[in-house]
Parts: structure tokens; sequence; C-alpha cells
């Protein structure tokens, strides 16, 4: 008998739906460990693969007879096996075909408002935690800090019937390679980002410093009149008709952007701070903040989608209401922790300055997102 074979949509169904499932993945444990596929809502195992060959009857004892076993590798084959050998002994095993590789590659959209004049998406790459959005009013689209799947988002735009106007980043992303001047040059729609960020950059692209107000159709995008640094200098957050926040990597559910990466931690939490503090803080507690990247799934909520009023992320988050400068700086700057893998080289590529194939793309954006840090 052949083993079931699952796709990452599908297993994304199943774990939504409640589906009994129960998630085995045979990688080496310090893979596991770094990036897994994460849920609350099922169980997480892992047995690595070459425990398997040594027919140790032992190591299939905690596995479940009641429910679907789901086996995972990197790539797909040695799940295939296992999953093989746990059919051949009674087990209900499928495998998810082309194992993390695919999970990496996968992105879930959800509506997050949608009203007679305007409809706003968040499209979650879920093993990324990677977050990017498309605001479309009659008839047009603009889409915000896309990963590089760009048929992601012009397969939703052709199948909701929008143009795609423009593309913005909220910076020079570190952690994934962006989509944006690639979608720009598939849709002739006009690529915007900040001209602090693409210093040296061979690209072409709008300076956002040159644009207020984007208009699409009868929503207005706005561009804060100071942009949002910290998390790098020409960080910028768009509000969309006054009430919801894409805040890029500045402002996150669970806590504010990591301002390291460009080695200058405390000068550039010291724009944070300012950032936080002064253009921030005038907007009321009823913005709605759409961050770029989320730390943990626990962070999405009961609607299906990654935000939070900003008055509950100041009321969560005490780094949001440390007023004091100095005791600012040192929190932010003192919790970076561990650098996003490769964000050099990935960097590089977003500012165009490097080419890479689908291959080598896949293998630089392996692993977590590490800009989204908690500060509570």
């Amino acid at each position: 008998m052949t083993v079931k074979t699952v796709h990452a949509k599908q297993l994304h169904h199943d774990i939504e739906h409640g589906k009994p499932l129960f998630i085995l993945d045979v990688r080496n444990t310090e893979d596991y460990n770094d990036w897994k596929i994460e849920s609350t809502a099922v169980q997480s195992v892992n047995i690595p693969y070459f425990d398997f060959l040594d027919d140790n009857d032992e190591i299939y004892t905690d596995l479940p007879k009641d429910a679907e076993i789901v086996v995972i590798c990197a790539k797909g084959g040695s799940a295939q096996m296992v999953a093989e050998m746990l059919d051949e002994r009674g087990y209900d095993a499928s495998y998810l075909e082309a194992g993390m590789k695919e999970w990496s590659q996968f992105y879930h959209p959800t509506v997050i408002a949608e009203t007679d004049s305007m409809k706003l998406v968040q499209f979650n790459r879920l093993a990324k935690g990677c977050l990017s959005y498309m605001v479309m009013s009659d008839g047009e689209a603009v889409i915000v800090d896309p990963g590089r799947h760009v048929n992601e988002y012009l397969s939703y735009a052709q199948e909701i019937g929008v143009k795609i106007k423009g593309i913005m980043d909220t910076h020079l992303h570190a952690d994934h390679i962006s989509g944006g001047v690639q979608l720009a040059e598939q849709t002739g729609a006009a690529y915007y980002i900040s001209e602090n960020e693409m210093k040296g950059a061979t690209l072409s692209y709008e300076a956002l410093e040159d644009h207020q107000h984007i208009q699409v159709g009868r929503v207005d995008v706005q561009v804060l009149s100071v942009p949002t640094p910290g998390h790098t200098p020409g960080s910028t957050s768009f509000l969309v008709n006054g009430k919801y926040l894409l805040s890029g990597d500045t402002i996150f559910v669970g806590g504010l952007g990591r301002p390291d990466l460009g080695g200058k931690a405390r000068e550039w939490a010291q724009s944070l701070y300012d950032t936080v503090f002064t253009t921030v803080a005038n907007l009321p507690d009823e913005v709605l903040v759409l961050p770029t990247h989320f730390a943990d799934t626990q962070e999405i909520n009961e609607d299906g989608y990654v935000g939070a009023s900003l008055g509950e992320i100041r009321q969560n988050n005490e780094i949001m209401r440390t007023a004091d400068r100095a005791a600012f700086t040192d929190a932010v700057a003192g919790a970076v922790g561990t650098t996003p893998p490769n964000y050099t080289e990935i960097v590089d590529i977003n500012r165009g300055v490097r080419q890479v194939d689908p291959e080598q793309a896949m293998e630089l954006e392996i692993g977590p997102n590490r800009c989204a840090l908690k500060h509570q």
C-alpha cells in the first residue's frame, strides 16, 4: 500500500479545522529545535530518521494509533520512508511531500477588514513568521512587504479582480527576500521604499520620502509624515484610512523591532525611542497594528490574523511605557539575541547588488525569522 502524501495547504487546513493529527518530525534534533511546524492544536515529536533504521520497537511506543501521523523531514524523502515503515506496522501514516521546504513556501491569506470601499488582507507565511498585506479598493491594489513567491499575490489579485498599482516595502528586509521588485516588473506597478534603505542599490524604485500619500481607489494609504526608524534607519509605517498601521518591523504584537542589524544597536535604539514616544505616541489606542513578522503562533488572534490594537500593545508591553530614554535604550539594545542567518547576503539581494537562483534563495531563507523579538 502506498502511503498518503499531504501538501502544506491541506496540512494547514486540517490543523485549523481540528482534524486529529500527530506530527512526527524525523530531522535531526538540532534542526527540529531551531525550526519546526508550530501549532497549539497538534502534538509534535522529534524522532530522527536514523533511529528508525535500527528497527527498535521501543521508538514506536508513544506513537498514537488513533490519529493520523504526518511525517515531516527536510525535503520529503526520509519522511516517505518512515511513513512506509509506520504503515507496515498498522499506523495511519502520511507525509508532507516536499517537507519543510514546502512548508517554508506556504502562504495563508486572511481578510482583516472588508467594507464597501476597501478590503485588507494579511498573507501569513507561517513557517517564517512573515506577514505581508494587500490593500484593495475600486479594482486597484497595493501590496506591502511581499515575499519572493510573487505568484501568491498575482493569483489572489486575479481571483479578486484587482489591478496591482503599487508595491511598498516598509524597510530593507534582512531575514527574507523581498518580492517587491519582481512584482513591479511583472505588473508595471511602482515599487516604493525609503531612499535611506537603498544606498548603493542598483534597483529602480520610488523614494517614499517623495510620496506623503499613496491613493488606492478610495483608500488613502498614508506614509507617516515622520518615518519610523529604529529597526533600520529608513523604516516606514503605513497608515491605512487612519485605522490600520502596517508597522513593518517597528512595532510587533509582542514588542519592538531589533535595532542591531546594522551594527549600531544603541544608536538605532535612540531612533526607536523617538519613533515610539514621538511619532507613534500621537496615534490613538484604537489603531490596529499589523506587523510584518510575529514571534509565536500564539500571536495569531481568534480572527485568524496577527494584529492587536495599539492600546493593547501599550498595555501589555512595558517597553512601550518605558519613557526614560536611557532605560529604554538599555532594554532594547540588550535584548537582541541571535542574528538572522545569512542576513548580510539577503540584504544584498534586496538591495540588488547580489543575484541568486530560486534554489539558493530557498536555502538562504531556511529557518525562523529573528526580527520579531519580544519585550515584556
